[in-house]
């Protein structure tokens, strides 16, 4: 039946409104998460990235790190490196231009990682790494600081010479302290163990002498050649 386009178009608008509503009467109900308010949405995404901490480690004040001479390192040859960066430390405090935050000391085989954390300690904001086979000596053993844990490691500049650089890290206790130099004996073991498995360093080599004079966890002065 012939109908004008008058009549057509107000049929086809009250067919149109009619199945709207229809479709809004069953419709699903949505997601509550649409529902929640856009910051609670940003909230729920990032939290876990910042509070949860996937890497552990040893909780430590980083001193800094001061350039020392020689290639032979023998007990005490730390110690002065250490009163340095102490006193350093102090004077920058008290010029108010010392960081604030702890860092997080993370000791594994061939490689060590110093997390440094935000001012609330939770999230990582920069890391800096040391190669195992790098690192010539260390100990725990300072008199001007019991708390104290050194390194020296094997800086290799953009010219391929090389520098011996003395960092230091100061421990919550003594404890702690003595805990990180067996940890980084263990990382050595560990090192050097899979590169003489691997035929990277001979047996016959310096590496065995290590393992010799090894029964010391304060001090340990392996060669990496």
């Amino acid at each position: 039946m012939w109908q004008p386009a008058s009549e057509r178009l107000q049929h086809f608008q009250t067919m149109l409104k009619t199945k709207l509503n229809v479709l809004t009467l069953r419709k699903e109900p949505l997601p509550t998460v649409i529902f929640h308010e856009p910051e609670a949405i940003e909230l729920c995404s990032t939290t876990p990235l910042t509070k949860s901490r996937t890497h552990a480690g040893y909780k430590v004040a980083y001193l800094g790190k001061v350039t020392i001479s020689g290639t032979q390192f023998l007990s005490g040859c730390t110690e002065s490196a250490v009163v340095g960066l102490v006193e350093h430390r102090a004077l920058a405090q008290q010029q108010g231009t010392w960081p604030t935050g702890n860092s997080l000391l993370e000791i594994r085989p061939f490689q060590v990682r110093l997390h440094h954390l935000d001012e609330h300690g939770e999230a990582s904001v920069t890391m800096d790494t040391y190669q195992v086979a790098r690192i010539a000596y260390c100990t725990a053993d300072h008199s001007v600081r019991p708390n104290v844990f050194a390194w020296i490691y094997r800086e290799i500049n953009d010219d391929l010479s090389f520098q011996m650089d003395c960092h230091a890290v100061e421990c919550e206790n003594k404890l702690e302290a003595k805990k990180l130099a067996h940890s980084m004996m263990e990382a050595f073991r560990k090192t050097f163990h899979s590169m003489r498995s691997d035929g990277r360093i001979h047996k016959s080599g310096s590496s065995d002498d290590f393992a010799e004079d090894s029964s010391t966890p304060e001090d340990s002065t392996p060669d990496d050649g």
